[in-house]
């Protein structure tokens, strides 16, 4: 090589290229190549202690106390469907998203990329719903954005929202906090969005009609973090990836294991049937109304009685508990009296659920 050649020692795309030289669907799906994705691209190129936490949003010191604030884009398809669609669903995403983090939301933005074409009467119903959303979970949309992209460019709608909210004190909600022997509970019935927006879009006839469990969770964990306080040691809403993403996620991040019962997981059985068909395992479908808490051990039963004393948490479980594992592993009891490995999910199950 001449001396004038350029010199590229030290330069490396941190993402192993001869495997994933391109995004793939499965890179957005909140299994192990979203998390690849995420250690391996993103974490190196913005670092800072906040988004190391690796939560669902970040949590900032500032002068008036600890704020969070979070970002998150929907592109569910199709826009509408039972029991929500894409802008009620963005609303509920961004304050589910802070109440993760112990926040009390108070404030959303919203960016719409439209495409050209798009029916105005269908905008006006997403904005609409937007607006009826975040009146009930009393927060304001009070900035945003609008683009607009060519003809067959941009699949009608894609929506982009940021929130922010106050972290109570007392409050510290995060999975370092997670250790052996603390409760695992899950707020009620899985699967149901994801089986919801899956049904229509493929078609697929139900017995009875799923609705979509979209909804704000923030009085439900502002109720249990009011009564518990520290003794709630984090908080997560199993979108993307299912419960076993997120038990997974957490189980990493803290050095610990999980064991879980399987005769404990609350599955609706038109949901059950409609997984078995499609070949989906409800643990790793989205969900967009339900949080996994894990408290200490001796806070589990009051954790379900607040919980259970709320609409959204009125079939709330205890899932399992918190172990040792230096595998940092996710293991499940069946009902059969076997145990089996709860992984993360590997590929995409079903693209475009949020």
């Amino acid at each position: 090589m001449s001396d004038d050649a350029p010199k590229f020692d030290g330069l490396q795309c941190p993402l192993p290229l001869r495997d994933y030289p391109t995004v793939q669907l499965a890179h957005g799906g909140g299994g192990w190549l979203s998390k690849m994705l995420v250690d391996d691209l993103f974490l190196p190129a913005f670092q800072n202690p906040a988004l190391a936490q690796l939560h669902d949003g970040a949590v900032l010191e500032t002068p008036l106390g600890r704020l969070a604030f979070t970002t998150d884009s929907y592109v569910v398809k199709p826009l509408f469907f039972p029991g929500g669609d894409i802008g009620s669903l963005a609303v509920h995403g961004t304050v589910n998203d802070l109440a993760m983090c112990g926040a009390r939301p108070f404030a959303l933005s919203t960016g719409f990329v439209l495409e050209e074409g798009f029916d105005m009467e269908a905008l006006w119903k997403v904005a609409s719903s937007m607006r009826d959303a975040a009146q009930e979970a009393g927060v304001s949309i009070v900035t945003g954005d609008t683009k607009v992209v060519d003809r067959g460019k941009g699949d009608g709608l894609y929506i982009n929202t940021s929130g922010i909210g106050l972290v109570p004190e007392g409050v510290d909600v995060r999975p370092e906090r997670v250790q052996p022997g603390d409760k695992v509970l899950l707020s009620g019935e899985i699967a149901v969005h994801g089986i919801a927006v899956m049904a229509l879009r493929e078609g697929f006839a139900l017995e009875s009609e799923v609705l979509s469990d979209s909804a704000a969770l923030h009085e439900l964990v502002g109720g249990l973090l009011d009564r518990l306080g520290a003794r709630v040691h984090v908080l997560r809403d199993p979108t993307r990836g299912g419960v076993a993403s997120a038990l997974n996620e957490i189980a990493q991040a803290a050095g610990v294991g999980m064991l879980l019962q399987e005769s404990a997981i609350p599955v609706r059985e038109d949901v059950r049937g409609a997984c078995e068909i499609l070949g989906f395992d409800p643990l790793y479908v989205a969900n967009e109304g339900k949080c996994v808490a894990i408290v200490e051990a001796d806070a589990a039963d009051e954790a379900l009685s607040i919980l259970r004393a709320h609409p959204l948490g009125k079939d709330a479980v205890q899932l399992g508990e918190v172990v040792e594992d230096t595998h940092h592993q996710v293991h499940m009891e069946t009902i059969i009296g076997g145990r089996r490995v709860v992984d993360m999910m590997s590929g995409e199950q079903l693209p475009r659920i949020c």
